[in-house]
């Protein structure tokens, strides 16, 4: 779902909180839901969440900027992990991550324009015999080169 407007945000989030006000430990669940529905935790969101909550904005925004599931900007459809770990360093990640950086146009951490694709390194994928290894949403892909060719035509099976 795509957030519009401001009122459309309250609206939403006026929705999501409202199983919570006044109980403790609403702030995890809500946000989980409210990134759920919009994709992330947009500015709008989250000033709604800490108006309908009773919490400070601040507070709201040290955990979500603690914990690795939220996201403050919007990601794309497909996220690609690429792995850092140091069975894929040897193996040449990095050269991987510099390719893909390059072919769409994004640093790490970044997400395409038509919002395709976001671009994470992660620490370990865990797939050391793998190595290097890369995940598209869920699906792990190992052994891969730099090769543009082989990298596009990876990327191309993700619409």
């Amino acid at each position: 779902m795509v957030v519009g407007t401001q009122q459309d945000a309250r609206s939403l989030v006026r929705d999501i909180t409202a199983p919570w006000k006044g109980k403790p430990g609403g702030v995890i669940p809500v946000l989980q839901e409210t990134q759920k529905q919009i994709g992330y935790l947009s500015r709008e969101a989250m000033e709604a969440i800490s108006e309908e909550l009773s919490v400070p904005l601040a507070e709201l925004y040290g955990v979500a900027t603690f914990y690795a599931q939220f996201h403050l900007k919007p990601r794309g459809r497909h996220v690609i992990r690429v792995c850092r770990g140091t069975a894929c360093h040897v193996r040449g990640s990095a050269k991987i991550m510099d390719r893909l950086m390059s072919m769409l146009g994004v640093q790490e951490n970044g997400t395409t324009e038509d919002l395709r694709f976001t671009l994470e390194p992660v620490a370990c994928l865990g797939c050391c015999g793998l190595a290097p290894v890369v995940m598209i949403d869920e699906d792990t892909h190992g052994r891969l080169t730099d090769d543009p060719a082989k990298l596009q035509a990876f990327l191309d099976d993700y619409s």
